[in-house]
């Protein structure tokens, strides 16, 4: 076979022409496939004067490139050097310029940055096995990603543009303490695109810490266009978030998920049978105990009760000192009911009467639903605003869940700001800018 045609078909099977460069050479060992490379079409001009000048010699510049066959790959690049033949310019030596191969001061081609991040973004690969397969060290892997991170996110004014939803949660990125890092972080989602049906929910930003000031700063470092086109903004029943939503963002409408609206209501539930077990009992809950054989069964909702469970709960609520438990999992299953309320009006006068038959007259004995009734009428606002707007916290709650996978890819992370780009890229639908990459 012609030395023409091998090269055409290495071209073609290794797709070197879309870097701009022909295969002249190939071998292989152990480790690496090795392919030899030249310009196709080398630019001669001096960078400094634009004449083209004369050729003088070639250089070897070693590149990484994608893995051809699972096995790792090594461009090494004939790149020409020039005499500038101007005597007015102060440069007498060039190379070719071969940015368009591979960005400045970079080991890798332009692809394989791409390729990094697709494989992280679509594939959650690890940053280990990424530079197993492409043969490189972590560190080398991980600074292009973060890097490429930081201009797609921090340096990018369009990352954003069109938001007017904002979910805000709390997030968890480490379950010990040291580094001088704190262990929450306040995650700031874009849930513009699940609201209106154009697309997923998409992760903002991740700020180190959990407070109203953290929320407040990043809100104020925003310009006052981004600000102004925020219209609602979900969150769980932190004050501190409430607080820096109303003093930054005045014209939004704050909105409590219902997701914690229930899962507070369920807390209670939960609080009462415990009180009751040991006041009855006098011990934590065991196997054979009524009380704690129901705990899951009270948490579930009554439409999806099995008959065996439905009758445990008829058997719990029998006996008179379980009258408390009975009025605390009533108001849990109404609660419950509101949100499910198809009709959105009859759901906000359903979840306004519980709220305020919680805040009057409640006989003795009743605690759990006391305290459940003053937490949830000082946010009274928030909790019927959802039946207005039908904007929740769900997709910010779907993007936690995914980083917890993330870490656990990761093996846990120590670097915080390493973790923020982390998971951005793994989850800030970057997917169409990495591609453009």
């Amino acid at each position: 076979m012609s030395e023409p045609t091998s090269s055409l078909l290495a071209d073609t099977i290794c797709r070197t022409v879309e870097l701009g460069v022909s295969i002249v050479d190939a071998a292989v060992d152990e480790q690496f496939t090795h392919l030899w490379c030249r310009l196709t079409t080398p630019d001669p001009r001096c960078p400094s004067c634009g004449r083209p000048g004369r050729l003088r010699d070639h250089v070897q510049r070693e590149l990484t490139d994608l893995p051809v066959v699972g096995h790792p790959t090594r461009l090494h690049v004939h790149v020409p050097r020039y005499l500038c033949q101007n005597t007015d310019c102060a440069t007498d030596i060039f190379r070719a310029n071969i940015e368009h191969l591979a960005p400045p001061r970079l080991s890798v081609t332009r692809r394989v940055r791409r390729w990094i991040l697709q494989r992280l973004a679509y594939d959650r690969m690890s940053i280990t096995g990424i530079a197993r397969t492409l043969g490189i060290s972590w560190n080398t892997v991980n600074t292009i990603a973060l890097d490429a991170a930081r201009e797609m996110v921090y340096a990018d004014p369009a990352h954003l543009a069109g938001v007017r939803v904002l979910g805000v949660d709390e997030h968890t990125w480490k379950h010990v303490r040291g580094n001088g890092d704190p262990s929450m972080v306040t995650v700031i989602i874009d849930l513009t695109p699940a609201v209106e049906g154009t697309g997923p929910a998409r992760l903002l930003d991740m700020l180190p810490g959990r407070s109203a000031d953290v929320l407040t700063a990043w809100l104020q470092a925003r310009d006052a266009n981004f600000r102004s086109r925020i219209r609602i903004v979900a969150m769980d029943g932190f004050l501190g978030y409430h607080t820096a939503s109303k003093q930054s963002l005045p014209q939004a409408k704050p909105v409590m998920d219902p997701f914690h609206v229930v899962h507070l209501a369920g807390e209670k539930v939960t609080a009462c049978r415990t009180r009751l077990q040991q006041q009855i009992c006098g011990h934590r809950g065991r196997k054979g105990d009524p009380l704690y054989q129901a705990r899951r069964t009270l948490l579930t909702r009554i439409g999806l009760l099995t008959a065996t469970q439905a009758d445990r709960l008829d058997a719990l609520f029998a006996d008179d000192d379980h009258a408390a438990l009975e009025a605390t999992h009533l108001v849990y299953q109404q609660i419950i009911d509101a949100y499910a309320q198809p009709d959105r009006r009859h759901g906000k006068i359903g979840m306004y009467k519980v709220l305020k038959r919680l805040t009057t007259g409640l006989p003795d004995g009743l605690d759990e639903l006391a305290q459940l009734g003053r937490s949830l009428w000082q946010r009274r606002t928030q909790i019927l605003a959802f039946f207005d707007v039908d904007v929740s916290n769900g997709p910010t709650e779907a993007i936690n869940g995914r980083l917890e996978h993330l870490r656990g890819i990761a093996l846990g992370f120590r670097n915080l700001t390493h973790y923020i780009l982390r998971s951005l890229i793994h989850s800030g639908q970057l997917h169409e800018r990495i591609n453009a990459l």
